[in-house]
């Protein structure tokens, strides 16, 4: 795993007598897509809070971008370049999509908000946002509230800030939730030259999804890791299409 922009390595969680985390070990290398599959209460969410920081792993290590991270918060993992959408949005809702991502080149830039009239009126922080919302497909939306967005469009724009903060890897929670069809064929090719800037930590439900953009694939159950490989090899494994896959394989 030398080469991995993030490595995991036997983390554990325990909540009660519950073992929601099981000595999960994976990695994420450059301009991959590692996808993270699992039936409901696989423990997903809680593996992609633990490499965030809103949650404290039990015991194993976290290491991004070459650093040990596994005692840091999460604003200092952000700050390192560990780009994350939420399965629930955590935008600025009375804001503007424009507003969230020029705070977001803000937060990056390390501006201050303190004057944030003149700020809106800066045209080059103006252009590098529309520039960003462009990208995502969100130029024509850039006046809304983030409050009157879709639920898909408030995911493209968690993406936004992301990519405005210039992030050395992407955790993707659920990014295709609440998006109909042609949503989820215009975020997976999007999602498909985004590698290219940073990898990808997938977790996803869309199996087409999945099986369009991932190069490997880790299946999590029960809080275990039971099988790691590309789309081929976990469309083959028989403990994998007994455990989740089923019809999807």
């Amino acid at each position: 795993m030398g080469d991995a922009v993030l490595e995991i390595s036997n983390l554990a969680k325990n909540f009660g007598a519950l073992r929601a985390t099981d000595g999960v070990t994976l990695d994420l290398r450059p301009g991959e897509i590692h996808a993270l599959i699992g039936p409901n209460g696989a423990g997903k969410s809680t593996l992609i809070h633990q490499i965030c920081g809103t949650l404290r792993q039990d015991s194993g290590s976290i290491r991004f971008a070459g650093q040990d991270i596994s005692g840091l918060g999460v604003a200092q993992r952000a700050r390192l370049g560990l780009g994350r959408t939420f399965q629930v949005s955590s935008l600025a809702s009375d804001f503007s999509a424009l507003r969230n991502v020029m705070l977001a080149v803000q937060a990056r830039q390390g501006s201050s908000f303190r004057f944030f009239k003149p700020v809106m009126r800066d045209k080059g922080l103006i252009d590098t946002a529309m520039t960003i919302l462009e990208r995502v497909g969100l130029a024509a939306r850039a006046r809304l509230p983030a409050a009157e967005l879709s639920h898909g469009e408030r995911r493209q724009l968690e993406i936004a800030m992301a990519l405005a903060l210039q992030s050395k890897a992407f955790l993707l929670d659920e990014p295709m939730a609440g998006m109909g069809p042609e949503g989820s064929k215009s975020l997976t090719r999007f999602l498909d030259t985004l590698r290219h800037e940073a990898p990808i930590l997938l977790v996803e439900h869309d199996m087409d999804a999945v099986f369009a953009l991932a190069d490997r694939i880790s299946v999590l159950v029960y809080g275990r890791i039971i099988a790691t490989g590309t789309v081929e090899e976990i469309r083959r494994d028989p403990a994998v299409r007994t455990a989740y896959l089923g019809d999807h394989a």
